[in-house]
């Protein structure tokens, strides 16, 4: 763009040019090392770039991790609310605190994650409870133990299928429980549904247990606390009390997405008395720990952590490690989850503490693309520069060549066209000469300045 001082003088187009204006102008070029207010310039488009990308970061750059979380779990004292209570000690030591809310088991859990008007962060939620509308809200964070389908039965002759309870009492879980919900699904496969000849009782837990001990019932669904390790062993060791081998565990797995093959080993329970007295077949969901889709990435990689920590050990149903792990059945694994299983945790939180890590892993996410934005646009800035340099002297070029052409175009008063075009030729070079010229371009300049004095001498040439 060219300065107010750059434009010829509108005052002196009416004025005589000063005499030794003709003999070379009485302005001396102002040469710098460098102009300041073109850089300046030049640097406006970088600028703007720089302040999109800030904002596009600002705009999609998810904000610092909350320091609380809200987990629902199960009834107190159950198995998978005293797991929650150790979630809440290790999220401790990084500053989270963990809300361990209390519910009515598996499916309780997913109805408080599904529900908006619920503070609810993550929970425990039994393989084959899902829903289109819980798949379409829920992720998951990953597996973390296998919740086994434990068919005890009080009958002398051996049950492999679940069609040998036709007819029979069975207790089938309380109603709202996950138990409930899978038994009758895995007894309708065989043809057995409520209304039929075989009596599905609404008994579970320990109660079921007591009337099978007692015979006042054929057989029990029993899953979660109700077949923790313990509790099988048990009754395994209770009289006439046989735990179903499924015979057909690895068509159950292919049939449902969310169950496993299982196998309990050998005298697993007992080596002296060799309980059980062969392997056993089951089939067993997981119980995964999902989470609403909005969870932050670093709350999701400190409760994988976590999960590691206390899932992670060997135990009659497991090997060592096994767990947490992310097996896709009902619920998506969450991109975070993904990315923590491949890589683990990322390099600034495996140096730094909780908090500082979160700061530098957002500031690093905010800087970057900034960063590279920058990179090819610095590159445009000495190019801006010389272009604004270079304009300033084509445009004295322009109006050079326009006032060679009227030379050679002339007609009337030569003497009186010529007078004229000397004072314009002056004010050109006066202008030219109070330019502010960076030194690298001062050899355009003295070009420029060459090229004056040639059409100069044209004109005095044709005047002679």
């Amino acid at each position: 763009m060219t300065t107010k001082d750059e434009m010829p003088d509108q005052d002196a187009q009416t004025s005589p040019a000063p005499a030794n204006a003709r003999r070379g102008g009485k302005f001396k070029a102002r040469f710098v090392a460098i102009s300041w207010r073109d850089v300046a310039v030049s640097f406006g488009p970088i600028v703007l770039v720089a302040l999109v990308g800030l904002w596009l970061a600002v705009y999609f750059i998810r904000p610092a991790p909350p320091k609380t979380l809200t987990i629902v779990s199960g009834p107190k004292n159950t198995n998978f609310w005293n797991v929650a209570e150790k979630y809440r000690q290790i999220l401790a030591r990084d500053g989270v605190t963990l809300r361990n809310l209390e519910s009515d088991g598996s499916l309780d859990n997913l109805n408080k994650l599904m529900d908006d008007k619920i503070d609810v962060d993550v929970g425990f939620v039994q393989g084959g409870l899902a829903t289109d509308a819980a798949t379409a809200s829920l992720v998951s964070l990953g597996s973390v133990a296998y919740v086994p389908v434990s068919v005890f039965y009080h009958t002398a002759e051996t049950v492999d299928s679940l069609d040998d309870l036709r007819g029979k009492r069975v207790a089938v879980g309380m109603p709202g429980s996950g138990a409930r919900v899978l038994a009758l699904a895995l007894l309708k496969s065989n043809g057995i549904v409520p209304g039929g000849p075989t009596a599905l009782l609404d008994m579970g837990g320990d109660e079921a247990a007591q009337a099978l001990v007692s015979g006042k019932i054929d057989a029990a669904f029993l899953m979660g606390d109700s077949a923790s390790p313990p509790t099988m062993g048990r009754l395994l060791r209770t009289p006439n009390i046989r735990l179903v081998d499924f015979s057909q565990s690895d068509a159950y797995s292919r049939r449902f997405e969310y169950l496993n093959e299982l196998k309990l080993p050998m005298g697993v329970f007992d080596f002296g008395r060799n309980i059980p007295p062969h392997d056993i077949h089951l089939i067993a969901p997981t119980a995964e720990l999902l989470a609403r889709d909005d969870l932050h990435p670093a709350l999701s990689d400190l409760l994988i952590e976590a999960a590691k920590e206390v899932h992670g050990k060997a135990s009659v149903l497991q090997k060592a490690g096994e767990f947490p792990a992310p097996l896709e059945h009902e619920y998506r694994i969450s991109d975070d989850a993904t990315r923590y299983y491949k890589s683990g945790k990322s390099f600034v939180y495996r140096l730094m503490p909780f908090w500082l890590a979160s700061l530098v892993d957002r500031t690093l996410v905010l800087l970057l693309p900034i960063i590279l934005l920058l990179i090819p646009t610095f590159k445009l800035v000495p190019m801006l520069y010389g272009w604004r340099i270079k304009s300033r002297i084509y445009k004295w070029y322009g109006v050079l060549i326009a006032l060679e052409r009227g030379i050679a175009t002339s007609t009337g008063n030569e003497e009186e066209d010529r007078a004229q075009m000397l004072e314009q030729l002056d004010r050109i070079e006066e202008s030219v000469n109070r330019l502010k010229m960076p030194l690298a371009f001062a050899d355009q300049f003295y070009v420029l300045r060459e090229h004056i004095g040639f059409v100069r001498n044209r004109l005095l040439q044709k005047q002679g």
